[in-house]
């Protein structure tokens, strides 16, 4: 993320599932609109070159992977953002419940911070 622009914090207006799971205890988030929490996260504005590149770094061409465009927000500097999912199939094992937010490498349930 070297040089891109942070615009701000946000967060989803739609609920979504996002959990810890895979043997790299990576945060996922699945497109199940209406499931879990409101998701808070960083938005930031990328270039091509920065894109690309987390593209790769979340395999968006695997199968399991996906690119959702256009999520809509209900709060931050802009109405709408990209985000990358996860399929359900990816999620194994399962290290936490559903999550509202996830920083700095540590879980944040909902209601904590």
């Amino acid at each position: 993320m070297n040089g891109a622009a942070f615009l701000g914090n946000c967060r989803t207006r739609e609920r979504f599932p996002m959990l810890i799971a895979g043997p790299r205890f990576a945060p996922m988030m699945f497109n199940e609109p209406g499931v879990g929490f409101q998701v808070a996260g960083e938005l930031y504005e990328v270039d091509d070159r920065t894109l690309s590149r987390l593209h790769a770094i979340v395999s968006v061409s695997a199968p399991g992977s996906l690119r959702r465009s256009r999520l809509r927000l209900s709060k931050g500097p802009s109405p709408v953002a990209q985000v990358y999912m996860k399929s359900r199939l990816l999620a194994d094992p399962v290290h936490s419940g559903y999550l509202a937010c996830y920083n700095d490498w540590r879980f944040v349930l909902p209601g904590r911070t």
